[in-house]
């Protein structure tokens, strides 16, 4: 979720007020143009870095949340990250990933605009308020239209040395539509997704709201802040600050939508799991998970893996999206 929260991060941001070019510059140029667009490869180049950083834990947590047979264990599911010659193994899924980040990041800062402003003139909403309701409208709807990338990633992740049934993306999508239902079988877990995305991209858009950073940095300039590269005259939040705070947020969301990515992450896997018949819906899976497994070991079974991945995860795509602001004069 990592490309969720740096678009959520981007989507926060209004544009800059125009500002008219140096006269004899040629035209009427403001820096409003192709706001859109640097905005959306900031939030894609820091996705795809976080996503890459935590990619070994990643698939570490698919196999400790799935019950993966080889992999009862933290310690053992560390031996799916094996040295040397098999290491791209550790990021199996991967690729899927990064094809799906850009597209994700597009479609939800295209979709929080539009909610944005839909939710303020039919709703009069404003404030806070519109802002959560649009980030997270916006995240449910970057998550359906790339679902099936996602479910490709988690099945890929899944496979361990000598059991692999997909040799690759292409031929995870053909096995799945041919053997699971055609264009539905991609969307199995779609409902435990989108009830923990809410709340995940609700949090980020309160922790990165513009107004926030304002008050901190109002009240401890010198402790918080520093100029921007790009515009010495504009206070931006120090790298650690940054580390931190979208550490803190990561955790927190995480925590409250962990049960539904575990039940997400199950459905997604199908038959893949021998349990396979007995986790048809949401309500099946978690009733299964919590009656093998209970709470510990089941709903929230890898949640201090997922800390750990969650805190470097947040603060590569955080700071990195901060250094690229200032890469495409965003601030």
């Amino acid at each position: 979720m990592a490309a969720a929260a740096a678009a959520a991060a981007l989507a926060a941001a209004d544009p800059p007020p125009a500002m008219p070019q140096a006269a004899g510059a040629g035209g009427p140029t403001t820096r409003r143009d192709f706001y859109w667009l640097r905005s959306f490869l900031a939030g894609g180049i820091a996705g795809c870095c976080a996503k890459t950083t935590v990619a070994p834990l990643d698939r570490v947590k698919v196999l400790l949340q799935a019950h993966n047979h080889h992999y009862k264990h933290l310690g053992d599911s560390l031996q799916a990250l094996p040295p040397g010659k098999d290491s791209l193994d550790c990021i199996k899924g991967n690729g899927a990933m990064m094809i799906r980040i850009f597209p994700y990041g597009a479609i939800q800062f295209m979709a929080f605009e539009h909610y944005k402003t839909l939710i303020t003139t039919k709703l009069g909403i404003s404030g806070h308020v519109h802002r959560l309701m649009a980030g997270s409208m916006a995240g449910m709807t970057a998550v359906i239209c790339t679902y099936p990338l996602d479910m490709v990633r988690v099945r890929l992740a899944f496979q361990v040395k000598g059991e692999h049934t997909y040799t690759g993306i292409i031929h995870a999508f053909k096995t799945i539509y041919a053997k699971e239902g055609g264009f539905f079988g991609f969307y199995r877990g779609l409902m435990p997704t989108i009830l923990g995305m809410a709340p995940y991209a609700g949090m980020f858009q309160i922790c990165q709201n513009p107004n926030l950073c304002s008050v901190g940095l109002s009240h401890a300039p010198t402790l918080l802040g520093r100029p921007s590269s790009d515009n010495p005259n504009v206070l931006v939040l120090k790298t650690h600050v940054n580390l931190l705070c979208g550490g803190v947020a990561g955790a927190i969301a995480q925590t409250i939508s962990y049960p539904f990515d575990v039940t997400r992450r199950r459905m997604q896997l199908g038959t893949v799991l021998p349990e396979f018949e007995k986790c048809l819906t949401m309500r099946d899976t978690m009733k299964y998970v919590y009656g093998h497994h209970g709470i510990r070991k089941g709903l929230y079974r890898g949640l201090s893996l997922n800390y750990i991945r969650c805190i470097p995860s947040q603060a590569v795509a955080f700071t990195t999206y901060e250094l690229m602001k200032q890469f495409f004069h965003l601030n």
